[in-house]
């Protein structure tokens, strides 16, 4: 297994509109690893494909505290969504920031599993807004997309500035 870079906003990858996986075979098996293996890392509890600049429609969670219970959903559709709910959510490709995003608070989803069997599942509370905001990253969206216009642009400075500082602090070493 090999942790995977994550792509930090406002990267213009992370607007890649992902496309649907062909086939579940060994390789993609190998990708979900590592996307398992980068998002425990960082630490998270969900990374979309997109997120590591691979534009198939994959996403891996995990909302346990003690990280037993991965899942890794392929081609997801949402085919119900109800309730509403408000949480904070923060991102892997929006390092430090955390908002309150208004989410399905109810969600049903049909995915292909890493077997390759078509399945739905339920999924409410924390793990139903971790599957929506991945979902969002397979279309191109980030969280920060809910917020304002100048909430953004606040966000985006700083990122910008925190990476080039950052790499100035490399280049010194």
């Amino acid at each position: 297994m090999a942790k995977l870079t994550i792509l930090e906003f406002p990267d213009p990858r992370l607007r890649t509109k992902a496309k649907p996986v062909e086939s579940v075979d060994d390789e993609l098996n190998s990708l979900i690893d590592d996307m398992f293996e980068t998002m425990y890392g960082a630490p998270g509890i969900g990374l979309a494909a997109t997120q590591v600049d691979v534009h198939k429609r994959l996403l891996v969670a995990d909302v346990t505290a003690d990280r037993n219970d991965p899942q890794a959903l392929i081609n997801p559709v949402i085919l119900e969504k109800d309730g509403v709910t408000v949480t904070e959510e923060g991102c892997l490709s929006v390092p430090g920031y955390y908002d309150e995003v208004e989410r399905a608070e109810h969600i049903r989803v049909r995915f292909i599993n890493r077997k390759g069997d078509e399945v739905e599942m339920e999924a409410e509370g924390l793990l139903a807004v971790c599957i929506q905001h991945e979902m969002d990253h397979l279309e191109g969206k980030l969280f920060v997309d809910y917020l304002s216009e100048a909430k953004r642009q606040r966000i985006r400075k700083r990122l910008v500035k925190d990476k080039r500082q950052r790499t100035a602090d490399a280049v010194t070493l």
